[in-house]
């Protein structure tokens, strides 16, 4: 059966025109101009054969038409993405780059991803940086974030957002701050520190009273390093698995994936 020649590149243009729903907007994502967007619009409209857009007084809408054909058409873009990275690298090949927190990696993630592997021997990981690692430049197949949501990407919360006030045993009664954690109204912190795993060391060392998100201590709770002083409660911040849409799609994220959240 002879396939439909599709306008590729102007289905492309109406996608980014109508998550805008403007042509200038779209044309600086696409790094083009104004008029070029317009110019594909209304060349796709008449090989459709109808009108994709209107203009209103409060700007551009989208046609009944369009809207019956875009969620499709999104879908073919991101099956068109799964095509080329599988015959890039395969997602055959269960290699890894990732960015996490380095106490969350060392406290939670490390042994985990030590069980994934038993499971699936051929796992290959490279750990790159810290956080806020940006994906594109570092080719990442996932990050693990302290964050309040996965925000323009997609991802899954690790465990519940709580937080819990700790310290290690007969340690003074000194707060220990970092940014999501300056300490009680009115108290001296003996000691400021730039992140969690920072506060996490300094508490177990003995230096005083520090809040930590709960995933990140249970462990120490659970031997005794560290007693619970207050919570814990419910916060704001929780670890979150994110990558973009398309790297979420990979069979070897998915895996991973339900991995990191059968417990």
């Amino acid at each position: 059966m002879k396939r439909t020649h599709l306008p590729l590149n102007a289905l492309r243009v109406f996608d980014a025109a109508a998550r805008h729903l403007s042509f200038t907007r779209a044309a600086d994502e696409l790094a083009v101009t104004p008029a070029a967007v317009g110019q594909q619009i209304r060349a796709l409209e008449d090989v459709l054969g109808m009108v994709l857009f209107r203009r209103t007084s409060r700007g551009l809408e989208l046609t009944d038409e369009a809207i019956a054909g875009l969620e499709p058409l999104r879908e073919g873009f991101l099956r068109f993405e799964e095509s080329v990275q599988s015959m890039q690298a395969g997602q055959s090949s269960y290699s890894f780059t990732f960015a996490a927190p380095r106490e969350f990696y060392a406290q939670w993630l490390a042994p985990r991803l030590a069980a994934f592997r038993r499971e699936h021997p051929e796992v290959r990981y490279q750990l790159i940086g810290g956080e806020e690692v940006d994906f594109t430049e570092a080719n990442l197949d996932f990050a693990i974030r302290l964050s309040d949501g996965p925000g323009d990407l997609e991802g899954v919360q690790l465990a519940p957002a709580q937080k819990v006030i700790v310290a290690a045993p007969d340690a003074p009664d000194d707060w220990i701050s970092w940014p999501s954690a300056p300490g009680p109204e009115g108290s001296d912190a003996v000691l400021q520190v730039g992140n969690p795993g920072h506060a996490l060391s300094s508490a177990l060392a003995g230096l005083g009273r520090t809040m930590l998100p709960l995933l990140l201590v249970e462990d120490a709770l659970e031997d005794g390093r560290l007693v619970a002083l207050e919570g814990p409660d419910e916060g704001r911040r929780a670890y979150w698995l994110v990558a973009p849409r398309p790297q979420w799609r990979q069979k070897k994220v998915r895996d991973l994936v339900a991995s990191l959240t059968a417990e």
